[in-house]
């Protein structure tokens, strides 16, 4: 999770490399580093040092990931030659490379072939099957695919192998929630406060999936009325009914 010092540098750089005030680079370590999708600035700044042989060579060893960086926001963007064009580089640079199988695959999303895509994920998965990338990537997918319940039989594999991953127990919540599978959903959150029990957002979402009963609602209505009279000065003593102070409040019943 990004802080707001974090946010506010990455702005801060951002607003800087826009109006040309340099740091394009040190503005591309930091999206990188924080793990951000800001895609359509990495294509723009990515290529302008890609496409520039002097500042592409005092990288470094880094102009590989750089590479890797531009292709990955190039598909993002739907820029599908530029991103072939990355590939390609890294694919001389690294022939047989894992990590830029796992690239290809992607491009194959990006083209919409799924059945192309998830062939390459899986002979990916079976020679390392513990590639995270690769499994969230399968979820993304089916995602994009609206296949839900595909989606939600991957993130529970990856969970299987992967169970201290907040972000996918928090994914897998949201999709429940969104079904209307609030059982499931709380136990999702339950894992969630167990292992970060400080996070108040959590806790919120938790409480939320579960049901509101008949004696819940009423202790809200006994609960408002008394405010209700306390904001007009009355008591019970003066005898009013209930709905000429809600009438003189404005204030409509909790449940019609």
């Amino acid at each position: 999770m990004v802080t707001k010092t974090e946010e506010e540098e990455v702005n801060r750089l951002e607003n800087q490399v826009e109006n040309g005030g340099g740091g394009v680079w040190e503005y591309l370590c930091l999206v990188h580093k924080l793990k951000l999708r800001r895609s359509d600035m990495v294509l723009k700044h990515g290529l302008s040092i890609l496409n520039d042989s002097k500042k592409r060579s005092a990288l470094g060893p880094e102009e590989w990931t750089l590479y890797e960086q531009v292709a990955v926001a190039a598909m993002d963007c739907q820029s599908i030659d530029v991103a072939k064009d990355c590939i390609k580089v890294l694919q001389r640079k690294f022939p047989g490379s894992k990590r830029v199988g796992r690239l290809e695959a992607m491009l194959l999303e990006a083209r919409g072939l799924w059945s192309e895509a998830e062939n390459a994920y899986s002979s990916l998965l079976e020679e390392n099957p513990f590639d995270q990338i690769v499994h969230k990537r399968r979820v993304a997918m089916a995602k994009a695919q609206g296949n839900t319940s595909a989606a939600i039989d991957w993130l529970n594999k990856y969970l299987d192998l992967f169970m201290a991953d907040h972000e996918a127990w928090r994914e897998l919540a949201e999709i429940y929630v969104s079904l209307q599978m609030y059982k499931q959903a709380v136990f999702c959150y339950e894992e969630l406060i167990l292992s970060q029990p400080t996070v108040p957002l959590y806790h919120l979402a938790y409480a939320d999936c579960w049901p509101v009963k008949k004696s819940h609602i009423q202790k809200i209505k006994v609960g408002e009325m008394r405010m209700l009279w306390w904001m007009c000065g009355c008591t019970r003593k003066d005898r009013i009914r209930n709905e000429v102070i809600r009438d003189e409040v404005g204030v409509a019943l909790v449940e019609a």
